[in-house]
Parts: structure tokens; C-alpha cells; sequence
């Protein structure tokens, strides 16, 4: 266990409370799995993970994961890639030509099996990255249920497009968008996801594009899975129905990251637009609503940038914050080494793992959630409450019971003083 003295504060020496055993009680509209409430999800890109690039290479590495004090392993999509309309020499992850078969790139199904029965062993629930929005135009689906997809003025199935006709028309040229007033196509897609859980043990799934489905059908799928195995469901959206509906545990902050966490990491603005941001939650979702923290996934590492092209300096400040606020945080595969490179997307281009100087930072983070009742996700944890602090500084504390959790941070460049402390540029402190 690292020193959490030594880790988690950038300006002082950090007091853990004791723990109180007693959590809020969980809202009558939605409860969610004991273990996903304080937990920390790591998502894994398999190619990109080793340079080996497979289950195997991602099985030798769960020890040091859960060193880590990760919970939740997500990965990216396993199955085979398109040909047809391919992007780069390997394509994308997301232009999927099986539901129910394996990229022979990753290794087979027998070692996926092998890849989650190890985790669970350790402790890890382990999720799949599921696109239920389009295919890779070389599906079988394509052509024996040609109606199962989205068809132009001719009859023809064509490439996903958004903002037909407008000057910011935008093509993802690989795949093909599937159409859900089809029912055949709603069971047949139920049932791919019902073959994972089944064949590997699957704990839940991340829905990729998830608000481009129809929430009914997410409904349906939800209430199947779960007959099965209690799911944890994750939405790539902020679409608040898909919590009321009850489909999702979890939505993407996106609004904390691109609106707030960029801009701070730019210069643009500071501790009076995270203040401000604060005010106005929970903006509509009900209690019961995780909220996935992150500073970098798949999406931002690749297309948005680095850590250090996007925070600067202000990076590990604003780690600080995606695991001390309300929700859920996130480690996309790498960050425990300072990644620093933008990975490739559809080409090989394995993490260089380094020093991994970031894990005990990391590490230390996780224990603090976990340790910590008051940092639970949604209605078991405790609101922000704002605490007086200079112009620069953010200052809130959780409290739960008898558990306190409070956090300051210096969301400028410059030195500032709070409550006999000294905060140095982008420091924090955690008591």
C-alpha cells in the first residue's frame, strides 16, 4: 500500500478519518450493485495494451492492476474488424463484423474466457465495450437482413451520417447504421449480448453511442441481461432518460471534462468555473445517476490529445477532482505512466509503460474512494458542499454520517494560501 501521507496532498500532510460503516440509503428508483458504489473503472485497450497486443498479454498484467485499486476492468470491443471499408491497416475497434466472435488479433475465444475468469479470481468485474448503432459493412446482417438496416432513397444500405445535407455533414465511411424498427434485429442483438454473459461471465457492458438507440430497446436488453446476471450497464451519453428509464447505471461527464477540465487545463478559466459547474448539479439527473469522471479515454487520448496537451501542468489537480467529486473515475490504460503519446487508432502502437510514476498517485486515489463512504457514487454518497476559499482555490467537503472527506485545490499557477496552508500551483490538499 503506498504512502498516502506522501501521495495525495500537494501542499500538506493528509489526516484520514475513520471510516463509518453506515451509507445513505439507496433511493427507491434505481439501486445499483454493492460493488459498483465506490468503485473505479480502468479501461483496457487490448491492441494497445502490450506489445503483444492480446488477452494474454492483458491477463499476465491483472496483478499490478489491482495493486492499482481498480474495480472494474473495461474492454474495448474483441470482436472481429471489417474488411470492407476499412480504416488504416487495422481498422476500428467500433466496425464489428461478428457479434459472437473473437478478433483473432486479441487471441480466442477460449482465452477471452481465460482473460475474465482470472479477473474475477482477483476480484475485478469486467465489462464489454458493446456498438449496437451500426456494423462493419462486411457483417453477415447485411446481407440476409438487409431490412435490419438503415436504407437511403434507393434502397441502398450506406455509410452512418449525421447532419445529412447540412454544410457539416459527417460520414463514419466504415459502418453501416442498423434500424431498430426491425424486431427481428432487437432480439437478434439481445441475444448476442446474452451469449457473452453466458459463454464468459461478463458483469456488464459499455454502450457505445448509446442515445443513437432507442431508449425502449435498451429497456428490453436490461431486463433480459439482468434475468441472467445482475448487469452494470454503462451509456456512452449524457441523455438523462437513459437513467430514468432505468436501462443505465452510468452516463459520461462530458460536460465536467470538455467544459470545465479543458478549459482549466488551457488557461481559459479556473476555480470560478468548477464553482459555477457545481451550482448548477445535478442539472436534472436524479440521485439515483452515476456519473462517469474521467480527464482521458480512448476518444480524447486519440482525437483530443495527451494529458499534457490538454491540462498541463493542471493534470494530476484535476485527477484529484474526477476521483473526490460525486461519480465514478476513471483510468484509461497508460495515465499510471504519464502516457504521453496519442495512440494510434487503427494501427498497432503499444503504451510505452515506462516508470509507471503515476501508480502509487493513482493508487492512493482509489484507496481514498474506497475508504471513504461520503465518495460513493450516487444517492450512497454525500452532495458537495462549497467551503469559503480565495478566488483561485476550490474548496468542498463530502460528509456522510460521521465520515468527512474535505478537498481544496489550487486551480491556478501561482501559489495561494488557505487556512494556514500554502498551496503551490495546481497542489492540493485532502483531509
Amino acid at each position: 500500500m503506498p504512502n498516502r501521507r506522501t501521495v495525495l496532498t500537494a501542499a500538506a500532510t493528509l489526516a484520514l478519518p475513520a471510516m463509518s460503516a453506515t451509507a445513505a440509503a439507496p433511493a427507491k428508483e434505481m439501486p445499483h450493485l454493492p460493488w459498483t458504489r465506490q468503485a473505479v473503472i480502468y479501461q483496457i485497450n487490448v491492441r494497445q495494451f502490450s506489445p503483444e497486443g492480446t488477452f494474454k498479454a492483458v491477463q499476465s498484467d491483472l496483478q499490478r492492476l489491482k495493486r492499482l485499486g481498480v474495480d472494474i476492468l473495461w474492454l474495448m470491443p474483441i470482436q472481429p474488424i471489417g474488411k470492407l471499408n476499412r480504416k488504416g491497416t487495422l481498422g476500428s475497434y467500433y466496425s464489428i463484423s461478428d457479434y459472437t466472435a473473437v478478433n483473432p488479433e486479441f487471441g480466442t475465444l477460449a482465452d477471452a474466457k481465460a482473460l475474465v475468469a482470472a479477473a474475477h479470481q482477483l476480484g475485478f468485474k469486467v465489462i464489454l465495450d458493446w456498438v449496437a448503432n451500426h456494423t462493419a459493412w462486411d457483417h453477415g446482417w447485411a446481407t440476409a437482413h438487409k431490412d435490419w438496416y438503415k436504407l437511403n432513397a434507393k434502397g441502398e444500405i450506406y455509410a452512418v451520417t449525421f447532419n445529412q445535407g447540412q454544410p457539416s455533414e459527417e460520414h463514419w465511411d466504415d459502418v453501416v447504421a442498423l434500424n431498430y424498427k426491425a424486431p427481428g434485429l432487437r432480439t437478434a442483438m439481445i441475444d448476442a449480448m446474452k451469449f457473452w454473459v453466458r459463454e464468459t461471465g461478463l458483469d456488464g457492458f459499455r454502450c457505445d453511442v448509446a442515445s443513437l438507440v432507442p431508449t425502449d430497446f435498451w429497456v428490453r436488453a436490461r431486463k433480459e441481461l439482468d434475468a441472467i446476471k445482475p448487469m452494470f450497464m454503462l451509456a456512452e451519453s449524457d441523455a438523462i432518460d437513459l437513467h430514468t428509464s432505468g436501462a443505465f447505471d452510468m452516463t459520461y461527464s462530458w460536460d465536467l471534462a470538455d467544459q470545465v477540465f479543458k478549459k482549466i487545463g488551457k488557461g481559459e478559466a479556473g476555480a470560478p468555473l468548477l464553482r459555477e459547474w457545481l451550482a448548477k448539479q445535478p442539472a436534472g439527473y436524479p440521485a439515483h445517476a452515476y456519473r462517469m469522471r474521467f480527464t482521458s479515454n480512448h476518444d480524447f487520448n486519440s482525437w483530443h490529445g495527451t494529458d499534457a496537451d490538454l491540462y498541463g501542468d493542471a493534470y494530476p489537480a484535476l485527477a484529484v477532482l474526477s476521483f473526490t467529486l460525486p461519480g465514478m473515475p476513471l483510468i484509461y490504460n497508460g495515465q499510471e505512466s504519464r502516457l504521453t503519446k496519442k495512440l494510434e487508432f487503427f494501427e498497432k502502437d503499444a503504451i510505452d509503460w515506462k516508470t509507471y510514476e503515476l501508480s502509487e498517485f493513482y493508487a492512493s486515489l482509489a484507496a481514498l474512494k474506497h475508504q471513504h463512504p461520503a465518495l460513493a457514487a450516487g444517492q450512497y454518497g454525500a452532495p458537495v458542499k462549497l467551503v469559503d476559499s480565495p478566488p483561485d482555490i476550490v474548496a468542498f467537503e463530502r460528509r456522510l454520517d460521521q465520515d468527512l472527506v474535505r478537498v481544496a485545490v489550487n486551480l491556478s499557477r501561482t501559489e495561494q494560501a488557505w487556512q494556514g496552508l500554502k498551496l503551490r500551483p495546481w497542489g492540493w490538499q485532502l483531509s
